[in-house]
């Protein structure tokens, strides 16, 4: 049971099952290492791929903004008033 888990936690913390996961994990090492090449080309030949490296990293930060959006809001946590109204009253 534990073996499974070590594949299923963090998938769920994102939102995704394990197959998910792994898709989109390896679309996004499929980008970054096209990014790593383009990037590395660009470093000898400046002229080629200008924009290449920084609009991968816009799309990679789309798509993990994208994908956080689809999990359900976080709870807030409110201050308690006591502690507030007990300082108010001390106060006066």
């Amino acid at each position: 049971m534990r073996t499974i888990r070590a594949f299923t936690d963090h998938p769920a913390t994102v939102g995704e099952t394990y197959l998910e996961h792994m898709r989109c994990a390896l679309g996004f090492s499929l980008t970054m290492t096209c990014s790593a090449i383009c990037c590395a080309i660009h470093a000898f030949l400046p002229f080629l791929f200008t924009k290449t490296g920084s609009s991968a990293i816009e799309d990679l930060h789309r798509r993990m903004v994208r994908q956080r959006s689809k999990l359900p809001a976080a709870p807030v946590a409110v201050p308690s008033q006591a502690g507030s109204i007990e300082r108010d009253q001390a106060a006066a």
